[in-house]
C-alpha cells in the first residue's frame, strides 16, 4: 500500500470522535474488546467491532488474540508519520513567521 494510502485510511479512522476516544483509551494500555465496550456503554458490541476494524484497517490498533479474547495495542507509529509529515513540517513554518514578526515589532 503507498504512504497516500496509507495516510488516508489513518485520516479517515481519525475523522470519528469516537474512535479518537477508542485511541485514548488504549493510550494507556491493552485492552481486550470487552474492557472497551464497558467503556463505551452507549455503543453495542458490534458497532466498537466496527470502529476497532477500521482503526486496524488503519495500522493504529494491533490486535493479540489469547484463548477468546482478543487485545488491542495501539500503535502510535501512523501518526507520528502523519505529525511528521503534516504538522510537524507546518509547525515548524509557522514558528519561523512569528519569529519574523516579533522581530519586525521589535525593530
Amino acid at each position: 500500500m503507498s504512504s497516500a494510502n496509507q495516510e488516508d485510511l489513518v485520516f479517515k479512522a481519525l475523522a470519528a470522535p469516537v474512535r479518537r476516544a477508542m485511541l485514548d483509551r488504549l493510550k494507556a494500555g491493552a485492552l481486550t474488546t470487552g474492557a472497551l465496550c464497558e467503556s463505551f456503554p452507549a455503543l453495542d458490541r458490534c458497532t466498537v467491532m466496527q470502529h476497532l476494524k477500521v482503526l486496524e484497517g488503519a495500522d493504529l490498533v494491533i490486535v493479540k488474540r489469547e484463548g477468546r479474547e482478543r487485545h488491542n495495542i495501539l500503535n502510535p507509529l501512523p501518526i507520528k508519520a502523519i505529525h511528521d509529515r503534516w504538522i510537524g513540517e507546518y509547525a515548524a513554518n509557522a514558528v519561523s513567521l512569528l519569529d519574523r514578526l516579533k522581530q519586525d515589532l521589535e525593530n
